[in-house]
């Protein structure tokens, strides 16, 4: 039975650990986890920030571009005869090839239509820019010698529009930056343009593109980093030229910055989320067989330009910054992590059995020695009982003799007086037996022992007593009888034999155990009022520790119990103790 108890303690000790183990495992895991995504949020941060002045960059010197344009179509007019008419194609490409243009087009406004009426490239002669939304309508605002005010992209200088570097109506093969230039002093606007090859190598030299480039290749972790437009996200705009051609548009292109070869079915969607609602949306996925971990970011640029626009044409505000990492590398780091911590576990773990195991076994050692040591007690006392009874029934025949005789002689005084004496010491036999407790039978008999060899009138009396039903141990029973009797006859023997009287009741019903030690006290009233329940003191002069009645206290509060002193009738002193059942 002690083996199955042992068992089951180690076994709850061990499932408590596990449990306890597991809970930190788990807690420590997504502390990493939620640690290990800041650290990303914050490197994303950080590559925001590089890449939008990275951005920024390249949109001033695109400007920058626009203004040399402006120069090239000043100095294309100044050489060139006011009248489109007096210019010859070879004059513009004499002109292109000196100031280092890709093309230069003259433009001219007829009744109803404003069209390309001299160039440098044959392929643009005599095309029609009315479908040129909003081109046509930033042609008519420059012949009329307005401001440009086009809801379009652009760069507004003083009698010069330029658009942003687009895809060609006439070449949709080729992206060029056009400008635009009218001041009156002539009847065409001219129209230098520039390919987009001196633009990309800026890029890939010093932009964002290659500042993706550099951020992914040091970066373990990163696997792709995209800008993207979220309007016209995934497909991007186009449209059909009139010769058949699919064409796309620069500024409406889905992604403009970076790659997007990583694609996921929920892109699309979140996207949206986090452009609409401007907080980061996040994402866990398996995409082409890696474990990966995207995250949407909203960007805005509102006042500091961008030559993006929305599938009508209208300049956007913002963009989504998506960076996608490879989960794996996050999910190494957090392996290191919980290798260390499943080490600290099984140390923790086995020092925690390690202490539970002594624990228990000093406990099942000192709880072996303490019943040894009661049993060796109680089997003293109850031998004692035992060797009395014995006794008693070895002497029944020479009482019984001594009765006859003195029936014979007629001695009727003090045949009264033998069997009187003769059926109390009996009655007090039977008492003990009848107690019900044979634990606490013996310690009354080994008690009233005592009390003979100290001339002490020890009376003692019980009723009820159940030993399954006490409401405590029977050990700790013993205890607080033990100590009171103990502090009863040390209190007794101060006095002539006479006075020396000890009275113990015991009494249980179904709510509560009582008992009850009354002996002689000459100053009862003046010793209630000391601290008898204080472990230490005591009233007597020799070498008492005074600990008896503190650990009487002691048990009672265990079990929830009261202990109580009182001083009734006068020089008499009783304690009283209850515990409930």
């Amino acid at each position: 039975m002690q083996r199955n108890i042992w068992l089951m303690a180690v076994s709850i000790i061990v499932i408590l650990i596990l449990i306890n183990n597991t809970a930190y495992y788990f807690l420590t895991k997504r502390t990493l986890e939620e640690a290990l995504n800041h650290e990303m949020l914050t490197l994303a941060k950080q590559l925001e920030i590089s890449l939008e002045q990275s951005r920024l960059g390249a949109e001033r010197f695109q400007d920058q571009i626009g203004r040399e344009l402006r120069a090239a179509s000043i100095a294309t007019q100044y050489a060139l005869d006011p009248d489109v008419e007096k210019v010859t194609n070879e004059q513009l490409a004499e002109l292109r090839d000196k100031l280092g243009l890709n093309h230069i087009t003259l433009l001219k406004r007829e009744p109803d239509d404003i069209v390309l009426y001299r160039s440098s490239d044959p392929t643009q002669l005599g095309k029609s820019t009315r479908s040129w939304d909003p081109w046509y309508t930033a042609f008519n605002q420059l012949f009329d010698d307005k401001e440009v005010t086009v809801d379009w992209l652009g760069q507004n200088l003083k009698n010069f529009w330029s658009g942003p570097f687009e895809v060609s109506s006439t070449d949709v093969s080729k992206i060029y930056k056009w400008g635009y230039y009218y001041d009156g002093a002539s009847n065409y606007i001219v129209d230098p343009y520039i390919s987009y090859e001196l633009q990309d190598e800026y890029e890939k030299l010093t932009g964002v593109n290659r500042m993706i480039e550099n951020s992914v290749k040091h970066n373990d972790s990163l696997l792709e980093i995209s800008f993207i437009n979220p309007e016209t996200f995934p497909d991007g705009k186009q449209t059909i030229h009139p010769n058949g051609d699919v064409q796309e548009h620069q500024v409406q292109r889905p992604i403009f910055y970076g790659t997007y070869t990583l694609k996921s079915k929920k892109d699309t969607e979140l996207v949206r989320t986090a452009y609409l609602s401007k907080q980061m949306v996040t994402l866990k996925e398996v995409i082409d067989g890696k474990h990966v971990f995207k995250m949407f970011i909203p960007v805005d640029v509102t006042d500091k330009g961008m030559s993006i626009t929305d599938e009508n044409g209208i300049p956007m505000n913002g963009y989504v910054l998506s960076l996608v990492s490879d989960y794996h590398v996050v999910q190494e780091q957090l392996d290191k992590q919980f290798l260390n911590l499943g080490l600290i576990i099984i140390i923790v773990t086995g020092l925690s059995l390690l202490i539970a195991y002594v624990g228990m076994r000093y406990y099942r050692q000192s709880r072996d020695k303490a019943v040894r040591v009661t049993q060796e007690t109680y089997v003293d006392e109850i031998n004692q009982m035992f060797h009395s009874i014995r006794a008693q029934r070895h002497d029944f025949l020479n009482h019984v003799q001594t009765i006859h005789s003195l029936a014979e002689l007629s001695k009727t005084k003090e045949l009264v007086a033998y069997t009187k004496e003769l059926t109390g010491d009996i009655r007090l036999m039977n008492d003990i037996i009848n107690i019900g407790n044979p634990a606490i039978a013996a310690l009354i008999r080994s008690k009233i022992s005592q009390a003979e060899s100290h001339k002490i009138q020890f009376a003692c009396s019980f009723s009820g007593l159940n030993m399954q039903e006490m409401g405590a141990k029977t050990l700790d029973v013993n205890r607080i009888l033990g100590n009171l009797i103990d502090n009863a006859f040390d209190e007794a023997v101060k006095y002539p034999e006479e006075q020396r009287i000890v009275n113990l009741t015991g009494n249980q019903t179904a709510q509560e155990l009582e008992l009850t030690i009354s002996n002689i006290c000459a100053e009862a009233a003046e010793v209630i009022t000391k601290p008898l329940m204080q472990a230490g003191y005591s009233t007597k002069q020799d070498e008492h520790q005074g600990l008896g009645l503190s650990i009487v206290k002691s048990i009672a509060d265990k079990y929830k119990g009261t202990v109580s002193v009182i001083a009734e009738p006068e020089s008499c002193i009783s304690f009283i103790v209850i515990i409930p059942i």
